[in-house]
């Protein structure tokens, strides 16, 4: 089977997102507002079923990993109402006037947030559409984290490896600097992939071109205030249609992927590893 280590780089993001997140969620879990809740306990449940999913075809258990696999069905548009929140809390800050780092930094955040889930979206469908060719399924899903890594990342870059940021801007700014270099190391790691086997590496391709579109966008917003003002309308919409509408794009996205993997030819895969 593809990918016989794909569980433990998985786990290394989970651990990434432990450490990055534990001073300004877990140590203070009790106090932060429900959305954040939703995000973590959605991210951390799909990188364990991905760890799931791993273990178990490697192991030959096929059965479970098809229990799995329909499990993600239903947690999938769990992942992406999270996302949905953390934007919404984000615009509602940014409306408020929260802060001057809030005003610089709430656009990024937001259009970064919107482009990571497209990306699901894509990456989810894609993985469900190939799901008889077991390279691209299993590509397709393994290339899903590596839109979580920039945000734990660029944060435990700023508190323990800061001479990693080599850009070097000053003030809010600085937040940029470690992601968009969080989001540089993560196409590094996804084209090396890609080159390895070009054949059936477009899952990584596909996860590089919007990690890189989401550093090109969180870096030039604060100089757009088109975004701004966006932004700011996107905070007038009510919470509930947004994310009603984050929820039916998760669902769409399970759905379509599934009906038109069906009936597909199952392709052979070459052994490999990650």
């Amino acid at each position: 089977m593809p990918y016989k280590y794909g569980h433990y780089y998985v786990g290394f993001v989970l651990a990434v997102i432990l450490a990055g997140f534990w001073a300004s969620y877990f140590r203070i879990i009790g106090g932060v507002p429900f959305a954040f809740h939703v995000h973590a306990f959605s991210s951390t449940s799909w990188l364990l079923l991905l760890i799931l999913q791993s273990v178990a075809i490697h192991q030959r258990q096929n059965a479970f990993h098809k229990l799995a696999g329909l499990a993600s069905l239903g947690l999938f548009p769990i992942l992406i109402a999270g996302f949905v929140l953390i934007i919404n809390v984000s615009a509602a800050r940014f409306a408020g006037q929260e802060s001057p780092f809030i005003m610089v930094l709430g656009p990024s955040f937001g259009i970064g947030m919107i482009i990571a889930i497209a990306g699901y979206l894509t990456l989810f469908y894609s993985a469900l559409r190939h799901r008889n060719n077991i390279r691209l399924h299993a590509g397709y899903m393994l290339a899903t984290p590596l839109i979580l890594f920039e945000s734990p990342f660029s944060r435990l870059m700023e508190q323990a490896f800061p001479w990693m940021n080599f850009i070097g801007s000053e003030g809010p700014i600085a937040v940029l600097d470690t992601i968009v270099i969080s989001d540089g190391i993560a196409i590094l790691f996804a084209m090396t992939l890609y080159f390895r086997d070009r054949k059936n590496g477009a899952p990584w391709l596909v996860a590089s071109a919007f990690v890189a579109i989401q550093a090109v966008a969180m870096w030039f917003a604060p100089s757009m205030p088109v975004l701004s003002s966006l932004f700011e309308m996107y905070a007038m919409l009510p919470a509930g249609l947004t994310l009603a509408l984050g929820i039916s794009a998760g669902i769409a996205a399970g759905y379509f992927g599934w009906q038109h993997g069906r009936g597909k030819m199952r392709s052979p895969a070459r052994p490999s590893s990650i």
